[in-house]
């Protein structure tokens, strides 16, 4: 049996709304990749004070080689900013990224979002069917 590869799921928790849509999400990546993946969502790992969710959701982004990070809304959630940013540097151009909101959220015409969330990841898909091919590719690359 081969080990499922953990998938962090980044994104704001703090409306009804946002959490709908990532538990959502993560059903979706189950249900596409499965038995390929273990996805965890700082909505159902994280307890306790706030040290100790920052150093709960520090752990879990160190123990997932790949991140879906999803980048909806005027502007990128700052926290999923931050996890994008840290996760780049511990492992390169790893995450991606989803954005299913029609308005333009970067510095240029063609931007997806921040030029540094953008080039942070190795993609940014506009819906669940592309961000589960990307992942297969993501985990096909892995495998040696």
């Amino acid at each position: 049996m081969v080990e499922k590869i953990s998938v962090y799921l980044a994104g704001p928790l703090f409306s009804r709304s946002e959490i709908e849509g990532g538990r959502f999400l993560k059903e979706e990546i189950e249900r596409g990749l499965g038995d390929r993946v273990e996805v965890v969502w700082p909505f159902e790992t994280a307890s306790g004070t706030t040290e100790e969710i920052f150093h709960a959701n520090l752990s879990a982004l160190r123990r997932s080689a790949l991140m879906v990070a999803i980048l909806d809304g005027a502007q990128v959630d700052d926290g999923t900013a931050w996890e994008v940013g840290y996760h780049c540097a511990l492992f390169g151009r790893r995450a991606i990224g989803i954005r299913t909101d029609i308005r333009k959220a970067g510095e240029a015409s063609e931007s997806i979002v921040n030029l540094m969330i953008e080039l942070s990841c190795r993609a940014v898909v506009k819906d669940v069917p592309c961000l589960l091919a990307e992942l297969e590719r993501a985990l096909d690359e892995m495998v040696i």
